[in-house]
C-alpha cells in the first residue's frame, strides 16, 4: 500500500468526497441567477450556511495535524485552525454581500496557508493538488452567487 502522506497522489475517496462537496456550491450559486424564484433568499442563506460550515471544516484540518503532535501540539497550527470559525461567524452577522466577500477571501486565504503548510511538511504532498481546484470552484460560486445579487 502507498503511503499517501509524501506522496502526490491523490487518494481516491478524498477526490471523491472533495468533488462531491462541490454540488451544493456549484447548484446553489447557480440557482442565485434565477431571480423568479420564490425561494431566492433562502438559496442565499443556503449557500453562505454551508460555505460557513465548510470553511470551519477546512480550518478545523489543522487542528487535527496538531492535535497528532500529541506531546508538543503547534501552536500556531493551533490557532489558524479555529480563525476560519471565528470569520464564518463573525460574517453571519454582516449583510449578504460582505459576508460573501469575507467568505471567498477566507477560503482563498486559507488555500494559501495550506499551500505552505504542505510545503513545510505539516500537510500531505498530495493536499495542494485536491485544495486549489477545489478552492478555486468554491471561490468562483461564491462570487457569482455574490454578482447575482447585484445584477436585481
Amino acid at each position: 500500500m502507498e503511503n499517501t502522506e509524501h506522496s502526490s497522489t491523490i487518494p481516491k475517496q478524498a477526490l471523491l468526497l472533495g468533488y462531491g462537496g462541490l454540488i451544493p456550491f456549484v447548484t446553489l450559486s447557480a440557482a442565485t441567477w434565477f431571480p423568479a424564484s420564490h425561494r431566492l433568499v433562502q438559496v442565499h442563506e443556503a449557500l453562505l450556511l454551508y460555505a460557513s460550515i465548510i470553511l470551519t471544516f477546512m480550518g478545523a484540518i489543522h487542528w487535527g495535524v496538531a492535535m497528532t503532535r500529541a506531546l508538543a501540539p503547534n501552536s500556531l497550527q493551533l490557532t489558524i485552525s479555529i480563525i476560519p470559525a471565528l470569520i464564518a461567524w463573525f460574517a453571519s452577522f454582516t449583510s449578504q454581500s460582505v459576508n460573501y466577500v469575507i467568505l471567498y477571501i477566507s477560503f482563498a486565504g486559507l488555500c494559501l496557508i495550506d499551500s505552505k503548510s504542505s510545503k513545510q511538511g505539516d500537510l500531505p504532498d498530495w493536499y495542494p493538488k485536491l485544495r486549489v481546484p477545489l478552492t478555486t470552484v468554491v471561490v468562483i460560486s461564491l462570487i457569482s452567487a455574490h454578482l447575482a445579487t447585484s445584477y436585481r
